[in-house]
């Protein structure tokens, strides 16, 4: 479910425990704040379909949103500068369960390896914007795929590159081209259905 964030959500600091400690003006023990995010990834993070409400457990998962991303532009890079087609279908594979399901695999790997050493909370669900982003990345992956079979290389390279790209802005500062794209056809499709 897309929950939009209220103005005054936004600027407004969380606090953090830390025992011992006594503010004189507010009168509370044990509290330090601890600024809110930008509002330049609430606005990301809503785009995907993330809450940006001031729940401290997927505050708390804000850079590990990053996760599945970062490794899915890994292998991305890994089969365009190999050129191998076998790496970038195997990858068009898990795109595709992401755009299926509301896990990415690699989310998996978070919550079994990751999140036990690390002690953060569990990752929330892959909203539709995000899961319409994975469903692109995987036509995206077998038509580079198809690309280096077929011998067109530098049509390989330019998608891939292109892929890898994107994907890096997803995992380096949560803006993702998939969710823009399916946030302006959103905004389209009822303006299309009234004149039907």
């Amino acid at each position: 479910m897309y929950i939009r964030c209220p103005p005054e959500l936004r600027s407004v600091d969380e606090t953090i425990a830390h025992p011992g400690r006594h503010d004189p003006e507010t009168g509370r023990d044990g509290e330090e704040p601890r600024p809110a995010l930008a509002g330049r990834v609430v606005r990301r993070l809503e785009m995907q379909g993330f809450s940006c409400s001031t729940d401290p457990s997927v505050r708390a998962v804000v850079p590990w949103l990053r996760f599945s991303p970062g490794l899915t532009t890994v292998g991305a890079a890994i089969g365009t500068v190999l050129a191998a087609p076998a790496v970038l279908g195997a990858l068009a594979l898990v795109t595709g369960t992401c755009a299926a399901t509301p896990r990415h695999p690699f989310d998996h790997v978070y919550e079994r390896v990751v999140r036990p050493v690390t002690g953060t909370p569990a990752l929330p669900e892959n909203e539709p914007p995000r899961r319409f982003a994975c469903a692109l990345a995987t036509v995206w992956l077998v038509a580079t795929a198809v690309a280096f079979w077929n011998g067109a290389a530098i049509v390989g390279y330019a998608l891939g590159s292109l892929l890898v790209v994107l994907g890096g802005l997803v995992a380096t500062t949560h803006f993702c081209f998939g969710s823009l794209v399916y946030r302006a056809v959103q905004r389209r499709l009822p303006t299309v259905g009234a004149g039907a």
